[in-house]
C-alpha cells in the first residue's frame, strides 16, 4: 500500500467553501468508482480555513503520473467533476508548475 499527501486551497469566499462541502457529501458514484477502478483504495479530503489537505491510500502498483490522469481519461464524467471542482480551487503557492494538487513530503508516520 502506498500514501500520498496532497494540498490545494479553495477559494477563500464562504458560498464556494460551502458549495464544495455540499458536492462532495453526495458525491457522484461514477466519480468514487473510477478513483477505486484506478487503484485508490482510501481518500480522506480535510479543510482547515480554505485550506484543503487530501490523504490518500493505493495499491502498491499504483502510479501517481499514469494512474490519476487515467481516472480522468477513461471516465468523461471523472473529467467533468474535475472540472467542476476546479472551479473552486486553486493551487497553493509552492505548487509545481505542472500541479493542481501539490504533493506533500512525508516527514513522520506512527
Amino acid at each position: 500500500m502506498k500514501h500520498f499527501g496532497l494540498t490545494l486551497n479553495l477559494k477563500n469566499h464562504p458560498s464556494v467553501i460551502e458549495q464544495y462541502k455540499a458536492y462532495h457529501r453526495d458525491a457522484w458514484p461514477e466519480v468514487l468508482d473510477a478513483l477505486k477502478a484506478v487503484g485508490i483504495t482510501k481518500m480522506n479530503i480535510y479543510l482547515l480555513g480554505c485550506c484543503l489537505f487530501m490523504a490518500m491510500e493505493t495499491v502498491d502498483t499504483f502510479d501517481m503520473a499514469r494512474d490519476f490522469p487515467r481516472y480522468l481519461e477513461e471516465h468523461p464524467r471523472c473529467k467533468a467533476w474535475d472540472e467542476l471542482m476546479r472551479t473552486f480551487q486553486e493551487p497553493v503557492a509552492e505548487a509545481q508548475a505542472d500541479e493542481w494538487w501539490a504533493r506533500m513530503e512525508p516527514v513522520f508516520e506512527l
